[in-house]
C-alpha cells in the first residue's frame, strides 16, 4: 500500500503502486492485440513463402527489442510520469515535448483507443448476437450532412468509458486487471498452439510451401516487415507510466526486455502452428487465419473461442493504452504548459482523473464522428513513427551531455543498436508518410498547429506568480 505524506495531502502524487508483474502486464498485454491473428496473411500476400514471413517476424521483433532495450535505459534514468514526454523535453527543450505531448493528446492516442474499440466492435460481429451491433441507432441531417450513429459505434463508445472509468479508479486496479487478463490472453494463444501442432492434418512441408500471388522483392519484404511491427506496436506505452512504477530502476528494464521477448516467442509459435496447419496459399487469402486452423481441428465452436480470445486480447490492449496515454498531458501540464487542471490527481485514487476523463472525451468525438479502422490507424500511425524516431534519438543527447548521469541500465550494442532503431524508425515513417499522404499531411498541420499554442502556455505560464 502506497504511504501517504503532508505533502501529499497537499498536493497528491502519483502513486508508485504498479511491480513488476503490472509492469510486464502492460508490455505484453497493450503489444498482443489483433495484430498477431491478422497479420499473417498480409504478410504471406507480401512475400510469398514461410521463410521470408518467418524472417520479416524476426526482424521486425528484433527492431522492437532494440528500441525497447533503448527505452529501458531512458526510462531507468528518468523514471517520471509522461515517458517519451520527459526525454524529448530534457534533450531539444520544451517546444518539442511540448508538440510531441500535443500530439500524442489529440492524434494518436484518441485515434489508437477509437481503432481499439472499432477492431473490437468488427471481432464482436462476427457472433450472431451481436448482428445488432451493424444497425444504425440515429440519423440525424444537417444541411448536406448526414450524421449516423451505429449500435457498434455506441458499444465502442461504452468500452472506452468504461476502461477509462478503471483506470480513473486507481492504477492498481487498472494494473491488476491487465495482468490476470493478460495472462488469460497468453493461455489462448498457447492454446492456439497447442490445437494447431495437434491437427493430424498438419505436415511440416506446408512450411516449404509458397503463395504464388505475393508482391515479391524488397518492396514485398518492407510491407511484411510493416505489419510485423504493427503486430509488436505498444512496447513504448510502458515509460509513460514510469511515475507509478515501483523501484523503476529495475523493474523497467526487466518488464521491457523480458516483455518483448516473450511476445516475440508467442508470435514465432502461432505463426508456425497456422503454417503446420495450412499452406502458403491458404494462409495467404485467409481473414483470419488463426480461426482457420481452429476451425478446422476444433469446428465453428473453435473458431469461436478464437474470436472470444481477440476480443479479449484488444480489451487488455485498451486499458494499457487508455492507463499510458493519459501519463502524457498530464506531465505537461505539471510543467506548466498546459491547463492547470489536467495536472491534478485525486487525492483518493492517486491517478491524473482529469486527464484520463479528457483523453476519454477526444476517443469518444472521434468514435461519434464516424470514420472505420483504417482511417482511425492512418492518423495515429504516422505521428506515432514521427515520435519514435526523435525520442530514440535522445540517448545520443544524453550520452554526450550527462556522461557522468546514473544509468542503473545502459542499452547493450551502442551506439549501433539505437542507431539501427532510429534509422528504421525514419524509413517507416517515410513509408507512412508516402502510403496515406492526406492523413500524414493532416497529422502534420496538427503538429505545426501546437506550435501557438505553445507560445501561448508559455507566455501564461511567465505570467503566474511564482
Amino acid at each position: 500500500m502506497s504511504t501517504r505524506t503532508e505533502n501529499d495531502r497537499v498536493r497528491p502524487e502519483l502513486a508508485r503502486d504498479l511491480g513488476l508483474s503490472h509492469a510486464g502486464a502492460v508490455v505484453v498485454g497493450t503489444i498482443i492485440g489483433s495484430g498477431i491473428f491478422l497479420v499473417p496473411a498480409e504478410m504471406m500476400q507480401a512475400v510469398g513463402s514461410a521463410r521470408l514471413v518467418y524472417l520479416a517476424w524476426m526482424a521486425g521483433g528484433l527492431l522492437s527489442f532494440f528500441g525497447a532495450i533503448t527505452y529501458a535505459e531512458l526510462g531507468a534514468m528518468k523514471p517520471q510520469a509522461g515517458g517519451e514526454y520527459v526525454y524529448v523535453r530534457d534533450a531539444y527543450g520544451p517546444l518539442a515535448a511540448f508538440l510531441y505531448s500535443w500530439t500524442t493528446f489529440l492524434i494518436s492516442k484518441p485515434a489508437s483507443i477509437a481503432t481499439i474499440t472499432t477492431g473490437l466492435v468488427r471481432i464482436l460481429q462476427t457472433f450472431s448476437v451481436f448482428s445488432f451491433l451493424g444497425r444504425p441507432l440515429l440519423s440525424q441531417q444537417f444541411a448536406s450532412y448526414t450524421l449516423t450513429i451505429t449500435n457498434g459505434q455506441m458499444f465502442a463508445v461504452g468500452a472506452t468509458i468504461l476502461i477509462s472509468l478503471l483506470n480513473y479508479l486507481g492504477v492498481r486496479r487498472a494494473g491488476e486487471f491487465q495482468f490476470l487478463f493478460t495472462l488469460l490472453k497468453i493461455v489462448i494463444i498457447v492454446g492456439i498452439v497447442v490445437v494447431g501442432f495437434s491437427y493430424k492434418g498438419g505436415t511440416w512441408s506446408n512450411f516449404a510451401t509458397e503463395y504464388s500471388g505475393a508482391k515479391g522483392g524488397m518492396v514485398g519484404f518492407f510491407a511484411a516487415l510493416v505489419a510485423a511491427l504493427w503486430a509488436y506496436d505498444g512496447w513504448n506505452d510502458l515509460n509513460m507510466v514510469a511515475g507509478e512504477i515501483r523501484d523503476p530502476q529495475r523493474n523497467i528494464p526487466l518488464s521491457l526486455i523480458w516483455g518483448v521477448a516473450t511476445v516475440g516467442a508467442l508470435y514465432i509459435m502461432v505463426n508456425a502452428a497456422v503454417q503446420y496447419v495450412l499452406p502458403a496459399a491458404s494462409v495467404a487469402v485467409s481473414q483470419r487465419p488463426a480461426s482457420d486452423v481452429v476451425a478446422l481441428v476444433l469446428g465453428h465452436a473453435g473458431a469461436a473461442l478464437v474470436s472470444v480470445g481477440m476480443a479479449i486480447s484488444m480489451l487488455v490492449t485498451l486499458n494499457g493504452s487508455i492507463m499510458s496515454g493519459a501519463r502524457v498531458p498530464f506531465a505537461m501540464a505539471r510543467d506548466g504548459y498546459f491547463f492547470k487542471a489536467i495536472a491534478e490527481v485525486h487525492p483518493r485514487f492517486r491517478t491524473p482523473t482529469v486527464a484520463i476523463a479528457v483523453q476519454c472525451g477526444l476517443a469518444v468525438t472521434l468514435l461519434l464522428l464516424g470514420g472505420n479502422f483504417r482511417q482511425f490507424f492512418s492518423l495515429a500511425i504516422f505521428a506515432e513513427w514521427l515520435f519514435y524516431m526523435i525520442t530514440g534519438s535522445t540517448i545520443f543527447v544524453f550520452r554526450r551531455r550527462e556522461p557522468s548521469l546514473n544509468r542503473p541500465y545502459k542499452v547493450w550494442g551502442y551506439p549501433v543498436v539505437p542507431a539501427l532503431f532510429v534509422f528504421v524508425s525514419a524509413v517507416l515513417l517515410y513509408y507512412t508518410f508516402t502510403d496515406n499522404i492526406k492523413s500524414s499531411s493532416a497529422g502534420c498541420l496538427v503538429i505545426l498547429a501546437g506550435i501557438p499554442v505553445f507560445y501561448f502556455f508559455r507566455w501564461r505560464r511567465s505570467t503566474l506568480p511564482k
